[in-house]
C-alpha cells in the first residue's frame, strides 16, 4: 500500500509521521499510571493503545477519551452556500460520535460529556443560528448517548486557530458497572465472527483529502450523486451514535470479544486488537455513492479507500460464531443493519478482503 498511501499523505494527513510519535506519547504516558494509587485504583494495562483508557476502581471500571472532531466543519461552512443551512446540529452529532464511539469499545457507557469549542475570534459565536444549531445539536447527541453534557472550555485562540472557523473537540467519562463487560481482546479466538454495522456515510475521517481537492474545484460539493442528494450535503450526514447497540448487546448478555470504531486507517482498524490474528473479510456492505466520487476526485484506488475509509462499515464486532446472528438481529433492533462479514483466523496479524483481493498486512497498522 505505501505507493498509494503517499497520494493520501500528501493531502498533509500522513500516519507515518503521526503514529511514532503517538507510540511515544503511550510510552511515557504509561510512567505516570503509579499516580492512581493515591486513589486506591490502578491502570488496567491492556487498554493502553486501544481508543479508550481504562482503570479499576472498587466497584467498576472507568474509562476516559478525548477526540476531536477535525476540519468537518469547514465542509459545512462551504455547503451552507449552497443551502443555507448551517448543518452545525449534524457537526456536533459528528463531535460526540468520535469521542462515544471510541468510548464503547471498550464496554464502557458514556456518563458525561464535555465540549471544547475554541475560536480564532470571538466574533464566530455572534452568528446566532449557527451557534444554535451547534448548541442544540450537541445537547441532542447527548440524548443519543445517554449521557449528561457537564460542561466544556470556550476559548479563543488568537493566531492559532483561524478567525472564520471553530475547532471542535471533546471527552467523555463512562463506566463499567459489570466488570465482566469490559472488552479489550484477551478473548478473541480464531473461529470467531466478524460482525460488521453500517456507517451513514464518510463519517469524519478522510476529510482532508476531500478538501484539499476541492479547494481546487469548488463546485465539486454541488455535484448530484444517483441517489438526488448533493455531494456537500452526502459528506455531511452525521455520524451514527452507536451506544444504544452497545448497551443493548450488553443486556442481551452476549459476550463481545473484541469491538472496533472504524475511522482513521479505514478496513485497517479491524486488526487493531494487541494479538496476531488474520482477519477475512468476506462480505463488503454496499458503499455509499459519495465514496465513488471521493476516489474519482482524488484518483486513489481501492486498497487506498479501503485502507483510509469506512466505505460503508461504521463498526465491527467480534463474536463467537454462535453470537453473531444474535448481535446482527439487536442491531436491525436499534436500528442499524449489519451483516456477519468475515473470520478471525489463526495466521499473522493482516486483513483480507476477499473479493478486491487487497491485503493490509500488520505493518500498514503503525498505531493500536
Amino acid at each position: 500500500m505505501a505507493k498509494d498511501q503517499d497520494s493520501y499523505s500528501h493531502s498533509g494527513v500522513d500516519y507515518s509521521k503521526m503514529d511514532p510519535v503517538k507510540l511515544l506519547a503511550q510510552s511515557k504516558a504509561k510512567s505516570t499510571a503509579k499516580n492512581l494509587k493515591a486513589f486506591d485504583a490502578h491502570e488496567v494495562v491492556a487498554s493502553r493503545g486501544e481508543s479508550a483508557y481504562v482503570w479499576e476502581e472498587a466497584d467498576s471500571y472507568r474509562a476516559l477519551v478525548i477526540e476531536g472532531l477535525g476540519t468537518k466543519n469547514l465542509i459545512a461552512d462551504e455547503v451552507r452556500k449552497l443551502t443555507g443551512k448551517t448543518h452545525y446540529d449534524a457537526i456536533a452529532q459528528d463531535a460526540i460520535a468520535m469521542v462515544v464511539n471510541d468510548l464503547i469499545v471498550v464496554g464502557a457507557l458514556p456518563q458525561v460529556v464535555n465540549a471544547y469549542f475554541a475560536v480564532g475570534n470571538s466574533d464566530w459565536l455572534t452568528d446566532e443560528v449557527r451557534a444554535k444549531d451547534l448548541i442544540n445539536g450537541w445537547a441532542k447527541a447527548c440524548d443519543l448517548a445517554g449521557a449528561a453534557w457537564g460542561g466544556g472550555e470556550t476559548p479563543t485562540l488568537k493566531d492559532i486557530v483561524e478567525p472564520q472557523a471553530i475547532d471542535l473537540g471533546g471527552c467523555a467519562v463512562g463506566i463499567i458497572k459489570d466488570k465482566n463487560n469490559l472488552v479489550l481482546g484477551d478473548k478473541l479466538r480464531a473461529g470467531d465472527k466478524v460482525v460488521l454495522v453500517e456507517s451513514s456515510g464518510m463519517h469524519a475521517n478522510g476529510v482532508t483529502l476531500i478538501r484539499s481537492h476541492a479547494q481546487k474545484n469548488p463546485a465539486i460539493y454541488a455535484e448530484k450523486l444517483p441517489d438526488g442528494r448533493l455531494f456537500g450535503e452526502a459528506l455531511l450526514t452525521p455520524t451514527p451514535i452507536y451506544v444504544a447497540l452497545v448497551r443493548s448487546l450488553q443486556q442481551a448478555k452476549i459476550d463481545l470479544h473484541y469491538m472496533v470504531n472504524i475511522t482513521g486507517h479505514g478496513w485497517r482498524k479491524l486488526m487493531r486488537a494487541n494479538e496476531a490474528f488474520t482477519y477475512s473479510m468476506d462480505y463488503l456492505p454496499e458503499v455509499q455513492p459519495e465514496f465513488a466520487v471521493i476516489q474519482k476526485m482524488s484518483g486513489v484506488t481501492e486498497e487506498e479507500m479501503y485502507g483510509n475509509y469506512n466505505m460503508g462499515a461504521g463498526f465491527a464486532l467480534y463474536v463467537a460464531a454462535k453470537d453473531a446472528d444474535k448481535v446482527v438481529k439487536t442491531a436491525n433492533q436499534v436500528g442499524f443493519k449489519a451483516w456477519i462479514a468475515g473470520d478471525v483466523e489463526a495466521g499473522p496479524k493482516q486483513v483480507i478482503i476477499k473479493s478486491k483481493k487487497i491485503t493490509f498486512s500488520e505493518e500498514s497498522l503503525g498505531v493500536r
